[in-house]
Order: C-alpha cells, then sequence, then structure tokens
C-alpha cells in the first residue's frame, strides 16, 4: 500500500526516511528530515518551537538559531523562500506552519493494524473523559448550593450533593459521548476539515439531546404523571456539540493546551448565551423546571439566583449559568480530546486528527 506524504514535487516517507523530487533522494539529516516529518503531518497548524524540541531534539537543549538553522535548509532544499513561503509559513515569535497542500495517498485505504482506529477510539475515550471532568465541576457547584438551600441542617444534605453529582456527571459523560464521537467521525473522514468538525459535534449533540429528552419526559410521564417542560433536547445539543467540534479544530492550531482551553471556553460560553437567547435550557435550567413541577421536592435554587441577584430562576440566572456549564463542558471536553490526540504517535496512513 502507498504510504507517505506528497506535496507539490515532493514525496516525504516517513517510514523509510526518504525525501524525494520528481523521484530523486534528496539528502537531509536526520535532525531536519524530522523536523519536515512534523510540518508535514501538521499541514496547517502551527507547530511551536516548543515543540520542535521536544519531538525533534528530544529535549536536547539547543539555541534558537538551531531551528532557524533548520528551517532555512528546508526551505533551500524545497526551493522556498521565508519572504513568499509556499510551504513554510513563520508565525513570529510562535514557531512555523507547513502551509502547501499535502496528499496522503493511503488515506483512504487503512490496513490492520494501522493508526486511525486507535486514533477515533481516543478522541472518543478522552471526549467522554472530558465531559465528566465537567459533570464533576458542575456536580459540586450545583450540589453544594442546593444542599446549603434546601434542606434542615443534619437531615441529608450529603445526599442532595451526591444526588446532584451523579446526575451531572451521568449526563456530561453522556452528552460528551454523543458530541466527540461525531467529531472522530468526522476526523476520520475528512482530517484537519473545520466544516467536518462542527458537523460531527453538532450531529453527535443533536441526537443525544433529543434521545435524551424524549426518554426523561416520557420517563417523568410514565413516573409522576406530567411532564416537565422544556428541558435540554436535541436543539441545545446541537448548539455545544457545533461549539465542541469548533473549538478541537482551534485547539489542534494552538501550541499550548491551556490556551486551546481558554479559546474553547469562550466558544462554550458563546454556545451558552445562544442557547439562552434562543429560550433553552441547560442542566440548571432544567432541574428548575423539575423542581416546579414536583411541588414536593426538597431542592431549591435560591441561593444560586442570590449570586445574580435575582429572588427565583430569572432570564439572569438562566443566561449566565448557561454561559458557565456550556464553557466548561466545551472547554473541558476539547482540551480533553486534544490532550488524547497528542499524546499518540504520528498517523502512519495519513489519518491524523
Amino acid at each position: 500500500m502507498a504510504s507517505g506524504y506528497a506535496f507539490d514535487r515532493f514525496r516525504l516517507d516517513p517510514d523509510d526516511r526518504r525525501l524525494t523530487e520528481d523521484g530523486r533522494p534528496v539528502e537531509l539529516n536526520a535532525r531536519y528530515f524530522d523536523a519536515l516529518a512534523l510540518l508535514v503531518r501538521s499541514e496547517g497548524q502551527l507547530v511551536p518551537k516548543d515543540r520542535f524540541m521536544s519531538e525533534v531534539w528530544s529535549g536536547i537543549p539547543v539555541t534558537d538559531e538551531a531551528l532557524t538553522q533548520c528551517i532555512r535548509t528546508l526551505r533551500r532544499l524545497l526551493g522556498d523562500e521565508a519572504g513568499r513561503p509556499r510551504f513554510i509559513e513563520t508565525v513570529p515569535k510562535h514557531g512555523y506552519r507547513f502551509i502547501a497542500p499535502v496528499d496522503t495517498p493511503a488515506v483512504r485505504m487503512v490496513e490492520p493494524g494501522s493508526s486511525s482506529w486507535p486514533r477515533f477510539v481516543a478522541i472518543a475515550i478522552g471526549g467522554v473523559i472530558g465531559g465528566g471532568i465537567a459533570g464533576i465541576v458542575g456536580g459540586l457547584a450545583y450540589g453544594l448550593a442546593g444542599a446549603s438551600d434546601s434542606l434542615e441542617p443534619g437531615s441529608g444534605a450529603i445526599s442532595v450533593l451526591l444526588v446532584l453529582l451523579s446526575v451531572t456527571v451521568l449526563v456530561g459523560v453522556i452528552g460528551a459521548a454523543g458530541v466527540s464521537l461525531g467529531v472522530a467521525a468526522a476526523s476520520y473522514a475528512r482530517p484537519r476539515s473545520l466544516l467536518w468538525s462542527v458537523t460531527g459535534g453538532a450531529a453527535g449533540g443533536f441526537l443525544v439531546g433529543a434521545f435524551g429528552r424524549l426518554l426523561g419526559m416520557d420517563a417523568f410521564g410514565l413516573l409522576v404523571g406530567q411532564s416537565p417542560g422544556n428541558i435540554t433536547g436535541g436543539s441545545e445539543g446541537l448548539v455545544l456539540g457545533a461549539a465542541t467540534g469548533l473549538a478541537t479544530w482551534l485547539a489542534a492550531r494552538f501550541g499550548s493546551v491551556q490556551r486551546a482551553a481558554i479559546s474553547a471556553a469562550v466558544c462554550g460560553a458563546a454556545a451558552g448565551l445562544l442557547i439562552s437567547i434562543l429560550g433553552g435550557r441547560l442542566m440548571l435550567g432544567s432541574l428548575d423546571l423539575l423542581t416546579r413541577h414536583l411541588p414536593k421536592s426538597r431542592l431549591r435554587l435560591d441561593a444560586i439566583s442570590a449570586i445574580f441577584g435575582e429572588h427565583g430562576f430569572g432570564a439572569i440566572t438562566r443566561t449566565a449559568t448557561s454561559m458557565l456549564e456550556a464553557g466548561i463542558f466545551v472547554a473541558s471536553v476539547a482540551a480533553a480530546i486534544e490532550i488524547a490526540r497528542r499524546r499518540l504517535p504520528p498517523a502512519r496512513s495519513g489519518v491524523d486528527q
């Protein structure tokens, strides 16, 4: 099976460690070959200087001049110019980016043992872990507030905390599973594609949200004889999934997981704001509806509303908590997926994130 990467007149084969131009070998020392391979397999993404140092020089202390000389040599061999780059673009003070289109002949032909399937699984599992982390953060915050405001001292506050924590973790894991599977499937089909990443995340979020809402409303109708109303559903899942897909695409273009998480939190907060404007509800908004439809419920959310200067779950509280929930969810899922990606070895068959 064909392997390696093709760009312009060149072909790079990491397995055989060969670079050819129109079929003719191009002499390149080991370090410079590794640097070119790192740039090519990260096509379109910023490769920061510290990544060159860790993956090409294996942590051996070298000066910035060594990397500059490496890039200068690669440009000369490729016939590139720093002022008018066709292959390697300089991102001042940050690193470099390979900007030429890269063809991966083996991307549609996956043999048993290739790295595409482990990458798919890693993205999915990473997203689920991120959803669980988001659920823990939200569950602790809401559980502590709900327990302090809902019950008489010593009458079961720990139970309220544990119940809310369990529910939010379960919701976070299930939601993240749908979204991350969508993102993983999209990246498997079209690596590094913004449109496919957003579409995959949106589709996964919509399916899980719609199914969860249907199941939840049916369950409450069966058990208590009434529907809780406009709880979180497909539309909220679609917006959150699309934001997560965008965030994972952006995360691959940042030099650090921290910056990726910040950008993801911004994407999530914007999604939460949009959901609130459209009249949707996330976790806390759904809990508020449940307490209203179950008069005997001992859960009260007044302590949370009071933080935002409201008595009862008003528009300000709904908007603020939606933005916080969505920001935490998207940041946790996108960061976990990016960490999982970075821990994987480079794809051998051209199927990359």
